[in-house]
């Protein structure tokens, strides 16, 4: 039976040789290309109608999750019971961790239970790689701190390349808090590995001039670029993350940075609007933008699925 999968899936890729997926940074485009083209397949199977594919019988992958989340927690939960995988959700508010046990420690303890992969959010940036280091099953971040979201990076890129229909020679712009965003470091690699031209915009207490030595360009007026734009991908002002406010008010960011349907009409007809989530409405964009035609946000969300069975089923099959 899972060679009939298999083979709607092309089958397994000789190009892939990871055990874990870190970050963007480290994939070549040919790897980053694999894994779009391989979700791709699962979002055609799931429209299908198929709810299991079992092509991870018998494996179980564990959530271990210190921050919150609703997106990311949840679609890995589905993708791994849509591959016929067994999960564990990890609590830490409840867990030994409040009695001095170590990261380390805890996830080798869950390993020893007979895990295949561990799909780890903290806010500490290369805890992933700490545990990659330290573990024999397989490691996904999903989210280190302000460092990278692989998966949220590769969700984006899938949803852009189907509306578009290409990322090559695309104008991206990357809108709002650059700084503590591990969302925009993933688009930032995954993009401009497949050839497509990126604008960092924001604030100057959030967007580095030397954001430009990764290759981007570097903006702080959202008005001055909106017309060069296929698509926008607004993020959230993380100010969890922040020490101190970065700009005098709310209201002065939304009057400079925020979506307005003022500012779509300045827009190119077909600019994708994107977010990551969670959004806040009328502080990224206003509701009629991210409600509007040209809202792709859902689809994100969506695609987010079909990304995550794509990188369980690389990660932990076996070729």
């Amino acid at each position: 039976m899972s060679s009939e999968w298999i083979d709607r899936l092309g089958g397994y890729p000789s190009i892939w040789r990871r055990r874990h997926l870190l970050g963007l940074e480290e994939l070549s485009a040919e790897e980053i290309t694999c894994i779009l083209d391989k979700a791709a397949i699962f979002k055609q199977l799931l429209s299908e109608g198929h709810r299991r594919i079992p092509l991870l019988v018998g494996k179980t992958i564990c959530n271990l999750f210190f921050e919150n989340s609703t997106r990311t927690r949840t679609s890995f939960g589905l993708a791994a019971r849509r591959l016929g995988a067994d999960v564990v959700d990890f609590s830490a508010a409840t867990s030994s961790l409040s009695k001095g046990e170590t990261v380390i420690d805890t996830a080798r303890n869950l390993e020893a239970m007979g895990i295949e992969a561990v799909v780890v959010r903290h806010r500490t940036p290369g805890i992933p790689h700490l545990l990659a280091q330290n573990l024999r099953c397989s490691v996904i971040n999903a989210g280190d701190g302000p460092h990278e979201h692989p998966t949220q990076g590769l969700l984006d890129i899938m949803t852009i390349r189907e509306l578009r229909g290409r990322i090559e020679g695309l104008t991206v712009a990357l809108v709002g808090d650059i700084a503590y965003s591990r969302t925009a470091r993933s688009n930032i690699w995954g993009l401009k590995k497949l050839g497509a031209h990126v604008i960092v915009c924001g604030p100057s207490t959030l967007v580095s001039p030397r954001w430009q030595e990764l290759g981007v360009e570097v903006s702080y007026n959202l008005d001055e670029i909106l017309p060069r734009c296929d698509v926008l991908n607004l993020l959230r002002i993380q100010f969890e993350r922040q020490a101190r406010r970065p700009f005098p008010s709310v209201r002065e960011y939304v009057h400079l940075y925020a979506m307005t349907r003022q500012r779509m009409a300045r827009t190119k007809p077909n600019i994708l609007i994107m977010a990551p989530g969670p959004i806040n409405r009328g502080v990224e964009m206003t509701a009629e933008v991210a409600d509007g035609p040209q809202s792709a946000i859902l689809q994100q969300v969506t695609n987010g699925v079909a990304i995550r069975m794509a990188v369980l089923w690389l990660l932990t099959a076996t070729p």
